[in-house]
């Protein structure tokens, strides 16, 4: 596909991109990502380190706090590159969510203790937000704290936990005024995953992995210099979670890299000519170009001085529709190749890993705001029905 964002400057970065992936990345990790495969935590951590030497690993980071400071344009196109080279996602729960916040919202002494690690990959952060009975409805959660002499003591349960078994921090939503509505009562809080009474199950998703989790707080005691802000205002910071990566949320970089590699399949498979195929590759040739170019739109806002509002929902509603449509024209040109032959010895086929990212990303539509939810968003707030 054609890359929108061209000219002198943009150039010169994407091939400076080019040239440090083609240095740095491992080649076992590089294999991995550009199969669609399951990835191990030394391909996030290294990834991470190179990024770190760098100095590139916080795009959206100011600056004086160790980030890149690059501008919106500069991460769009930094994100399309590094997945058109099959580089890893980063760990995003410490860089792109509790980092921005604690940036904002944090003490000096949470900023100091927290922020180098998160950089260097020192520490690995999760997010306890989801609970069985507060998914979408996340207001209604019920894990609860309650003071005692020094912090408070923490008892709840959240799910769905992405990485906790990598975790050692845990940042978490929890209700610290009962009698207050619903999302006024609540605070968020620091955890350490080694503290007692903090216990963690793992999930089996259907895909056979376990990368999510259940986490259980029984009595834990978090000091009152764990908290993030203020009391009460937790609600507030978790809507801010995703403010400096709105413009990425469609998930550009990303389904460019997968209709590249559904087309290679297509080609492997001798039906890149079959009518069928060759029509929904150009429908979703289309959509990304369209999706892209909205992005571009809201980007050329942004930097006339304008704040996004809730139409970037829109972004994350087709952003993850073109990638889950993706990965089932994978399953379709795969067919039976698609689960691996694990009694054969042979090389693994360029079909092996479709089933496995085809159930992975129904996840896509879900998390960060279901899609249900999002179309309740624009109704409400962009059309005023």
């Amino acid at each position: 596909m054609t890359d929108l964002l061209t000219g002198p400057e943009e150039d010169a970065f994407r091939n400076d991109i080019r040239a440090f992936v083609a240095a740095e990345l491992d080649p076992d990790t590089r294999d991995r990502v550009a199969a669609g495969a399951p990835l191990l935590r030394d391909d996030f951590t290294r990834w991470q380190a190179s990024l770190y030497r760098k100095g590139w690993v916080a795009p959206a980071w100011p600056k004086d706090d160790g980030g890149c400071g690059w501008s919106a344009r500069y991460r769009l196109i930094a994100d399309e590159e590094f997945f058109r080279l099959h580089t890893p996602p980063l760990p995003g729960f410490g860089l792109k969510m509790i980092g921005p916040i604690l940036i904002r919202f944090g003490t000096k002494a949470q900023q100091d203790r927290f922020l180098p690690r998160i950089l260097s990959g020192a520490d690995w952060w999760c997010q306890g937000f989801s609970e069985s009975g507060a998914g979408s409805d996340l207001a209604s959660l019920r894990t609860r704290a309650e003071r005692t002499k020094g912090g408070w003591v923490v008892n709840g349960a959240k799910t769905w936990t992405t990485y906790a078994q990598y975790a050692n921090w845990l940042f978490c939503l929890v209700r610290t005024d009962p009698d207050a509505k619903q999302q006024r009562g609540i605070s968020m809080m620091l955890i350490d995953m080694a503290a007692p009474g903090v216990r963690r199950t793992p999930i089996r998703l259907i895909d056979g992995t376990e990368e999510i989790n259940d986490i259980f707080l029984d009595d834990v005691f978090v000091p009152d210099e764990m908290v993030v802000g203020e009391i009460n205002r937790g609600w507030d910071y978790a809507k801010l979670l995703l403010e400096n990566e709105r413009l990425g949320i469609g998930g550009i970089g990303r389904s460019k890299h997968l209709l590249s590699r559904v087309a290679a399949m297509a080609e492997t498979a001798g039906v890149s000519d079959d009518p069928d195929i060759s029509t929904r590759l150009a429908a979703f040739e289309i959509d990304i170009m369209a999706i892209e170019a909205t992005t571009l739109r809201y980007l050329a806002a942004v930097e006339a001085g304008a704040t996004l509002g809730p139409e970037t929902s829109l972004l994350k509603i087709r952003g993850t529709e073109i990638q889950q449509g993706l990965t089932e024209l994978m399953l379709d040109i795969a067919g039976p190749a698609a689960l691996p032959d694990r009694l054969s010895s042979a090389t693994q086929t360029p079909f092996e890993n479709a089933a496995f990212q085809f159930l992975n990303w129904r996840k896509l539509s879900i998390y960060g705001g279901s899609n249900e939810i999002q179309r309740s968003i624009l109704a409400r707030q962009v059309l005023g029905l």
